[in-house]
């Protein structure tokens, strides 16, 4: 089944944060029951691939202000059928920054997150089933803003505040504080 290898994952992240468990069951539920959960066609919801992408030094993080959205957010985008979502977050790390150098950081998911998808034109409301994963620069810094953002910026973990109260947000600077510290 080619929905196995994200179950796995999710079955390993779900062991790693009991305290996840409101978020961790619906959305390994969602991924049980549609087949078709990569498929941005799935109206209902559908799973986007993130990367929390930070500088060599751990120290900052390079957000979009996004485009549609109008908010600050980690880079990511749809899975358009791809069930390697790892392969999907580096992708779209690639496309939205222009960076192309990255190293994996950790074996698994960094974050989970189901958040909704307000309606736009012909699409309606729906839900992003968002697995984040780490990804380090290992060259060039320098980035280029893309389409879909209104701007890039590499924000030190003290000012992501500064640019968003999302609690998803929030989470990953906290997740990646504790995991700077283990290093």
């Amino acid at each position: 089944m080619h929905r196995q290898p994200l179950l796995d994952q999710l079955t390993a992240y779900a062991a790693a944060h009991p305290e996840e468990a409101d978020t961790v069951t619906p959305f390994t539920d969602f991924v049980a029951a549609e087949p078709q959960c990569f498929e941005r066609s799935l109206e209902k919801g559908h799973i986007t691939g993130s990367a929390w992408i930070v500088d060599a030094a751990g120290e900052k993080v390079l957000l979009t202000h996004h485009r549609k959205l109008d908010c600050w957010l980690q880079l990511g985008g749809h899975a358009d059928g791809d069930p390697d979502v790892q392969a999907v977050a580096l992708k779209e790390a690639q496309e939205e920054s222009g960076i192309q150098e990255f190293q994996r950081i950790g074996q698994g998911i960094f974050d989970l997150d189901i958040h909704p998808i307000p309606a736009r034109g012909e699409i309606p409301e729906h839900l992003h089933y968002d697995v984040r994963y780490v990804l380090q620069v290992t060259g060039a810094t320098d980035y280029v803003v893309s389409e879909e953002s209104h701007d890039l910026r590499w924000v030190p973990l003290d000012e992501v505040c500064h640019l968003t109260r999302d609690p998803s947000m929030l989470r990953m600077v906290g997740k990646w504080r504790a995991q700077l510290q283990l290093q």
